[in-house]
């Protein structure tokens, strides 16, 4: 029987709320790890480090400049907020949304004990982002797209946030072939069973009017590992604007 939305909304929620509250990193398990060298970062906050769900180094593949306001989508504990804080200085802004209120919760306390004055955490779905139209240079996103089960709503969404001219850098896993098998929630929360092809997530982005799309394979130990077990994803960073 295919999975509803709510069932694979509610199966995210509890891996990742339970990532925030026993400071486990990494979205996969044994099959899929995600992991990231966050903690290896002295300049980060270790509370950010701790609960890192990654695939790719989404803000190393696009210039940020100061003054700024970045997205991040599934900011999770915070790191890349934090990260790209630094990048847009005093004068820009950091928005970090997601889905579960351990993690806003989490990351909210962290930004207060480090006294970062330029983010802010917000809760809320991809598909219905509380961020106004037309209203952020930058949308980032690390291992957390292929989470979505309504993809095409969230690269709308995406797109009416984006100032003309804005863009994206997204890190996410994708399949390696096509066909789908009928999966648990908990695989889909596990950032395997939710990833479309690269041809699909290009018509994705096609679709919702973003243009200049590249997609870039990560050098991420998620990759080598993939390719070592045969599992048929591999981890792309890509990139795209919207029109002026």
């Amino acid at each position: 029987m295919a999975l509803n939305e709510e069932q694979i909304k509610n199966a995210v929620r509890e891996r990742y709320g339970k990532l925030a509250v026993l400071n486990e990193s990494c979205c996969g398990d044994e099959s899929a790890t995600c992991c990231s060298t966050a903690a290896a970062e002295t300049d980060l906050p270790k509370e950010a480090a701790q609960v890192v769900a990654s695939c790719g180094s989404p803000l190393t593949h696009v210039q940020v400049r100061e003054g700024e306001t970045v997205l991040d989508l599934g900011s999770g504990g915070g790191v890349d907020v934090f990260r790209a804080s630094k990048l847009v200085g005093t004068k820009g802004r950091v928005i970090g949304l997601d889905a579960t209120p351990e993690m806003i919760f989490r990351a909210r306390e962290t930004a207060k004990k480090y006294d970062y004055q330029n983010v802010e955490f917000r809760l809320g779905e991809i598909e219905h982002m509380p961020i106004q139209d037309d209203s952020v240079d930058l949308v980032i996103s690390n291992c957390v797209l292929n989470l979505v089960p309504d993809k095409p709503s969230a690269f709308r969404e995406i797109y009416r946030t984006l100032k003309p001219g804005g863009r994206i850098s997204v890190s996410d896993m994708v399949a390696t072939q096509e066909g789908r098998r009928e999966v648990k929630p908990e695989e889909w929360a596990a950032c395997i069973a939710g990833a479309v092809t690269s041809q699909e997530y290009r018509r994705l982005l096609v679709d919702a009017g973003f243009m200049n799309i590249e997609g870039t394979d990560e050098s991420h130990p998620i990759n080598q590992e993939m390719i070592s077990k045969s599992i048929p994803v591999k981890s792309v960073t890509w990139k795209a604007t919207k029109p002026t």
